[in-house]
This record gives structure tokens, sequence and C-alpha cells, in this order.
């Protein structure tokens, strides 16, 4: 198993995204002390962050690296660097 024993597991891929194949690792022997990320923000839950909840990892969706990326974009444009916070992220995500 490629991540028996691993603290941390990212899919750093497009797979997983809506209207890509699924982003395919098994999980088996992977500990639930361990951290699962997956870049994709589009689902905000993937089948593979699914996966790793339902072993009792924590997981962390891809929005907030989408956010922070968009920081120095912003601060270009618009002359303010914006704070990411949890205000930005419901901003984003419409509630």
């Amino acid at each position: 198993n490629a991540v028996e024993d691993a603290a941390t597991v990212i899919n750093t891929t497009s797979l997983g995204m809506t209207g890509k194949p699924e982003f395919r690792v098994p999980l088996d022997g992977l500990s639930s002390d361990a951290v699962v990320t997956d870049l994709v923000y589009a689902p905000l839950e993937t089948k593979f962050l699914a996966s790793a909840r339902e072993r009792g990892c924590r997981v962390v969706d891809g929005l907030g690296m989408l956010l922070h990326q968009a920081v120095p974009g912003f601060e270009r444009w618009f002359g303010q660097r914006p704070e990411v916070d949890a205000d930005t992220r419901q901003a984003v995500l419409g509630s």
C-alpha cells in the first residue's frame, strides 16, 4: 500500500474534479491519525476526501489553496491585499 504509515496524503492533480476521472488511491493502510488533502475545489468534497473521512482522517479541501493563490493577483489588480479567513471562505461558498 503506497500510503501505509503516511502522516499526510495530498492529491495535487485535477483527478476527482468535476468532469475528470476519480483520484483512485487505496487508503487501506492509512491511519486514522493521517491528514488527507485534496487540492480539488469542485466538488468541495471529492470521493477521495469522503473515503478518508470515513476512515476517521482529518480532511482538508482545496478551497483554501485556491483562495490563497488568488491573493497576489487580487493585490496587483486592486492595490489591496485581501485577508483569507472564514468570512472569505463563506463569501466564495455563497452562504
